[in-house]
């Protein structure tokens, strides 16, 4: 017999290790040795086991485990010790188990000892070698007591069941939050300490995320590995090919609390919510402008950097927003992915398509707080705020002359370069104006489209038209300043004014 002391504080822990031939132990016939006198006792096999059972089982004085062999039952004393008897000789880390140091001495060395037998991947320890291996085979030993579902990792069945839990274990020491997984937490703590350590090798934009920097890499790299099975198109992220089938499902998982509202996203949501609190927690610091989401800011706050990260492979041209990128690109492309489902036609961006669409429905959503005036689109409101307020911004370079939009402007600027760039295809005059070129091909065909509602006369202008209705209501609204006299028409003022200029 072998005596073994392991000490722990003030306590010795006595272990007896049986070293006889376990062909001998497994013996019906057991003999005991007292000094030089032998004494046989004849037990039954299950008693003698039972027996052998008690002998070889080591009991852990700190906790209730037990053993079979005191080497097991002295590694495992060192968690109660802290004992950490092997160091590594590269970086000073210490260890309690000789074979936890030599896993760990691998990652100076880059050792990769355990090869897998499908793939040319190699691993570090033969654990991550077998954990590999399930994604070969498919094997999920781990499921979940409550809804079955099954994992390859015991570390991801342990997150999962959190879903089920509610558990949040994790939490922040600089505020309130708390996270499922330390994977969750790690990367929120970045808020607070500003650390981005992924940084883009083409253009050295970092990121707080590594998927992040993945996602913008393919700006780069063009790679779209998403497609729509119902068209075909592709995309660089995920969460974008989602978006997109909502066009193809018209599903909108996201309503509003407030109203009847549905939105395709979240962000059109949180947009949208908003209009009803009013909020606008993100501030630009360089001027006064507040905005709904953090994302609407930081796509402004290049409106003071000047930054364009977002370039067209065709021309070179750079762009603030990835949306005007892609709007810019099927100028090379001709790509109209919107159509119109009332007519069929086709459009380059969505919001050309949703103008398009009011022509349809009559919808006319924004209005003049002046005078009530209702309009299908808020440039056509902004040019009629202008007749309100009285505001030109479209100046002539050539002339004094200003102008409330900037057709106005391209219209007037003919009238210094004389160009016409409308032409009747019947008879080759051109004009400055397309409505000039559209009232004269009418000479041609002979259409009168406006019609008297007194007599049914027709006209091919509606200023002409307008005249002829002054036959009716009796409307004279032009007069003389020197003896106000009044006409119905301009050009018959012009005449009598001669009778006073002679």
């Amino acid at each position: 017999m072998t005596s073994v002391k392991l000490e722990d504080c003030s306590q010795t822990l006595e272990l007896n290790v049986n070293i006889k031939d376990e062909e001998e132990e497994e013996k019906i016939g057991t003999s005991v040795t007292h000094g030089d006198h032998v004494e046989t006792f004849s037990t039954s096999r299950e008693q003698h086991q039972e027996d052998h059972r008690a002998r070889r089982s080591h009991h852990c004085p700190h906790c209730e485990e037990i053993f079979p062999l005191p080497s097991k039952l002295k590694i495992h004393l060192k968690i109660h010790t802290g004992e950490k008897p092997y160091s590594c000789s590269d970086c000073g880390a210490s260890f309690s188990r000789l074979g936890t140091l030599k896993q760990h001495e691998r990652i100076h060395t880059g050792e990769k000892p355990y090869s897998c037998s499908d793939c040319v991947k190699c691993f570090t320890t033969s654990t991550e070698l077998k954990v590999h291996q399930r994604t070969h085979t498919g094997e999920k030993p781990y499921s979940c007591s409550d809804c079955g579902a099954r994992f390859s990792q015991l570390g991801n069945l342990k997150q999962h069941e959190r879903i089920h839990t509610g558990e949040k274990p994790y939490s922040c020491p600089d505020c309130v939050k708390c996270f499922t997984t330390i994977t969750e937490l790690i990367v929120h703590q970045r808020t607070h300490t500003g650390e981005k350590p992924y940084s883009c090798s083409v253009c050295g934009a970092s990121f707080s995320r590594l998927g992040t920097l993945k996602q913008h890499e393919r700006i780069h790299t063009g790679e779209k590995p998403y497609f729509c099975s119902d068209c075909g198109k592709s995309f660089s992220q995920l969460g974008h090919l989602k978006r997109h089938e909502r066009i193809h499902t018209e599903v909108k998982p996201y309503s509003c609390s407030d109203c009847v509202k549905c939105f395709k996203t979240s962000t059109e949501l949180k947009v949208h919510h908003g209009t009803h609190t009013g909020e606008k927690p993100y501030s630009c610091s360089d001027c006064v402008k507040c905005f709904t989401t953090s994302t609407e800011l930081k796509v402004h706050q290049r409106t003071h950097t000047g930054e364009k990260p977002y370039f067209c492979s065709d021309c070179g041209a750079r762009f603030s927003r990835l949306g005007t990128l892609k709007q810019h690109e099927r100028t090379h492309t001709g790509v109209k992915p919107y159509s119109c489902s009332d007519c069929g036609k086709s459009f380059s961006r969505l919001g050309n398509l949703k103008q398009h669409e009011r022509m349809h429905t009559g919808e006319k959503p924004y209005s003049c707080s002046d005078c009530g005036a209702s309009f299908s689109h808020p440039g056509t409101l902004k040019q009629h705020e202008r007749i309100h307020t009285g505001e030109k911004p479209y100046s002539c370079s050539d002339c004094v002359k200003c102008f409330t939009t900037s057709n106005e402007l391209i219209v007037h600027q003919r009238t210094h370069t004389g160009e016409k760039p409308y032409s009747c295809s019947d008879c080759g005059k051109s004009f400055s104006q397309l409505g000039d070129l559209k009232r004269h091909e009418r000479i041609h065909t002979g259409e009168k489209p406006f019609y008297c509602s007194d007599c049914g006369a027709s006209f091919s202008h509606p200023g002409t038209l307008k005249q002829h209705e002054r036959i009716h209501t009796g409307e004279k609204p032009y007069s003389c300043s020197d003896c106000g006299a009044s006409f119905s028409r301009l050009d018959t003022l012009k005449q009598h004014e001669r009778i006073h200029t002679g």
